[in-house]
């Protein structure tokens, strides 16, 4: 079931379109995963969704209703996670979390929030006095008093560490799991890589690429290799009958540096077929070249995206104001 239509959605600051044209769908029960660099549109479609901005031209439908014009039966069913702020700097965790849950009056239970997202024992504790982290999670239980239909969640596991992180993709996995539609904005690919069904990129303002992990990277395989810094990558490609690059850099064509500029891990655009790893290993075994962590098949996100953000897709453009929260570290 659809839970979030979006529909030619355009916001405008002045003369700045800062999302232009945008339209997509997020499912019940599917954590949709919204990426794209800072400026590129995604807090600002985000806000119209929750209701806190309003849309200069297209449609958004939330739960089959209007964010704007039915801001307040919407609140009722939907959970907001903020990326940073609105708690009272000397509110207690469990008072705060026992507020929002009367607040809602959705029966959500105050103290098993508290435990599910790893707060048991800070439940006394202020927000001033909560690690950055655990901030983030607390926030997150807030959205989780909603017992939420539809669930927006904006950078969930900023600042958080290894075993918080694995808490809150559990909570997340488990509300997706529970027929909550999940939409998150982030920043990190390896997160949305784990824990998303379907996801949208933007870029300036715009979609350029809608679906799932395996759509995203269908027809571009990969082999990915660790070896001596500083290969030379021209004979290299030459050797084995494909280009070579560096890991997270520009593809070197020939006309680039033959070199890879001291990075030890290299990329192979092409299927991991046997004969091609073996004329690899032949070139770096001749060359005295060792061979690491050799690993085939298909692309990360984190190449995926930077293979559509480096696509020629449309002219370049100025990112919007600072006051949308996109701009420094913002989403």
């Amino acid at each position: 079931m659809t839970a979030v239509a979006v529909e030619g959605l355009t916001v405008r600051y002045g003369d700045l379109v800062a999302v232009d044209d945008v339209s997509f769908t997020a499912l019940a029960g599917e954590v949709t995963a919204v990426l794209g660099p800072n400026g590129a549109g995604k807090t600002s479609t985000i806000e119209v969704c929750e209701g806190f901005r309003r849309a200069d031209a297209g449609s958004v439908r939330v739960l089959g209703l209007d964010p704007a014009r039915d801001q307040q039966r919407l609140s009722e069913r939907m959970g907001v996670m903020l990326q940073d702020g609105g708690v009272y700097p000397s509110a207690r965790v469990r008072d705060c979390v026992r507020h929002y849950c009367a607040l809602y009056q959705r029966g959500a239970d105050a103290d098993e929030i508290i435990t599910t997202v790893g707060l048991g024992d800070r439940h006394s504790t202020t927000w001033r006095r909560l690690s950055g982290g655990e901030k983030q999670r607390l926030s997150l239980a807030l959205a989780l008093a909603a017992r939420p239909d539809v669930a927006f969640l904006d950078e969930p596991t900023a600042g958080v560490d290894v075993h918080g992180r694995d808490t809150i993709r559990q909570v997340v996995r488990e509300l997706a799991e529970g027929g909550c539609a999940v939409v998150l904005a982030t920043h990190e690919l390896d997160e949305a890589e784990r824990i998303a069904d379907h996801v949208i990129i933007f870029d300036r303002g715009r979609t350029v690429a809608d679906g799932t992990l395996d759509e995203l990277r269908r027809g571009h395989d990969e082999v990915r290799f660790r070896s001596a810094a500083g290969l030379d990558i021209g004979a290299l490609s030459a050797a084995i009958g494909r280009p070579v690059r560096c890991a997270g850099h520009e593809r070197h064509d020939g006309h680039g540096p033959r070199r890879g500029n001291g990075h030890d891990e290299y990329l192979v655009d092409a299927a991991p077929d046997p004969q091609l790893v073996a004329r690899l290993s032949g070139w770096l075994a001749e060359h005295g070249h060792p061979l690491h962590d050799v690993r085939g098949g298909a692309q990360r996100l984190e190449d995926v995206f930077r293979r559509l953000l480096a696509s020629p897709h449309q002219p370049a453009r100025d990112d919007k104001p600072a006051t949308d929260g996109e701009t420094g570290g913002g989403s």
